[in-house]
């Protein structure tokens, strides 16, 4: 029984990892030329990080070793890797200097979710103070893949303006409190169209973890849904 607690208790710990590891290969799709494949890894994060801190609380396994593992992941997935994606796409051509500017993006980052970490809980699930490292390493993952079109002073704009935007005080609305499906449902349609049109565009190359996160990310909303849906009927 108690090494069965002891599992169900680390399932959010694994997603987290799952997170950590989708930077890991994003960074190594994107030095090997495979930027779409370095983006996508991107997302595949966003939809492990959505899970990893709902499940917890689903499962009433709150830590402070899993928010630091959060924590610690985001840095690599959303700013280490969004960074390198962007080295490699926009700024590679100007060297040492332009790896210098990429570099930037996870130290703002990095100091976004310290200070992220020391607001009080009750403060911290009302609203977002700067936009979150999550959101921005996906808007950087999203430029990479449809910003052919768009003037490379446009792409620069953005990304200094993500990097002010992280550390800023502005107030950004959380969802964490959102039920599901209301907000899940509209991000799970929203990446699942994405998804598949960046699979479309590469099919030969696409990585097979998708097949994994998909259905995995599917089957936890409808889980939520089934379980909101009960809880209504109860009340």
């Amino acid at each position: 029984m108690q090494l069965h607690t002891r599992f169900i208790k680390s399932i959010p710990n694994m997603f987290t990892l799952g997170n950590l590891f989708c930077g890991f290969l994003s960074i190594g799709y994107a030095a090997q030329g495979e930027l779409s494949n370095a983006a996508i890894l991107i997302l595949i994060g966003m939809m492990l990080d959505s899970m990893d801190g709902r499940l917890a609380r689903m499962l009433k396994a709150d830590s402070n070793l899993g928010k630091e593992l959060d924590s610690l992941a985001d840095v690599v997935t959303f700013g280490v890797a969004a960074s390198f994606l962007v080295y490699y796409t926009y700024f590679h051509q100007f060297g040492l200097l332009g790896m210098a500017i990429a570099g930037l993006f996870p130290l703002f980052g990095a100091y976004r979710l310290a200070r992220f970490n020391i607001i009080p809980t009750k403060a911290s699930g009302k609203y977002f103070t700067g936009v979150p490292i999550t959101a921005a390493g996906g808007i950087l993952a999203l430029l990479t893949l449809f910003g052919d079109s768009l003037p490379q002073i446009v792409t620069t704009v953005i990304f200094t303006a993500l990097c002010f935007l992280m550390i800023s005080r502005i107030k950004i609305p959380s969802f964490k409190d959102v039920p599901l499906p209301k907000y899940g449902t509209i991000v799970t349609i929203f990446l699942g169209c994405l998804l598949f049109i960046i699979y479309q565009g590469t099919y030969n190359q696409y990585p097979y973890l998708i097949f994994i996160a998909i259905p995995l990310y599917i089957a936890y909303l409808a889980y939520r849904f089934v379980k909101g849906k009960n809880k209504r009927d109860i009340d």
